[in-house]
């Protein structure tokens, strides 16, 4: 049964990176590896921002600049294939096992990357101190760039 469910999986995000790539053709990209690369980053993962894909996108290639992922997210923003605004959903609940649900930066370039059941318990601490919540559990959070 995992099998199957992860083969769905697979051909979903095939079939979708198939479709991606035939539009960046049709608006005259080249499909360069480091193209497909994010490309399968940004499929595969739940990434919340441009830094959190660079950073992944790092780890399989370090050649890869900050530039080459804005340029992406913005062309693949620009044919409507993702939306920063979804991008920044966060559905975790206090019992999800996410070790990187959620990176936070700082304006003095300071990131910090929390699991899910932290952040959870970040989020909820501060809704108590401000008196905004009782016994309520956190459902879900959508945060939007500042930028």
């Amino acid at each position: 049964m995992a099998y199957e469910n992860s083969n769905q999986n697979y051909q979903r995000t095939k079939m979708q990176k198939d479709m991606i790539i035939k539009r960046l053709r049709e608006e005259g990209c080249r499909i360069t590896k480091q193209r497909r690369m994010l490309l399968d980053v940004i499929l595969e993962e739940e990434c919340s921002c441009c830094k959190e894909i660079y950073y992944r996108a790092s780890k399989v290639d370090p050649g890869i600049g900050t530039a080459t992922v804005y340029r992406m997210v913005n062309k693949l923003e620009e044919i409507g294939a993702i939306s920063r605004k979804n991008m920044y959903k966060i559905s975790c609940s206090a019992e999800c096992d996410r070790e990187d649900a959620c990176t936070v930066e700082f304006d003095d370039n300071t990131v910090k990357h929390f699991s899910a059941k932290t952040w959870n318990r970040v989020i909820l601490a501060g809704l108590k101190a401000y008196g905004y919540v009782n016994d309520q559990k956190i459902r879900s959070v959508e945060m939007q760039s500042c930028m």
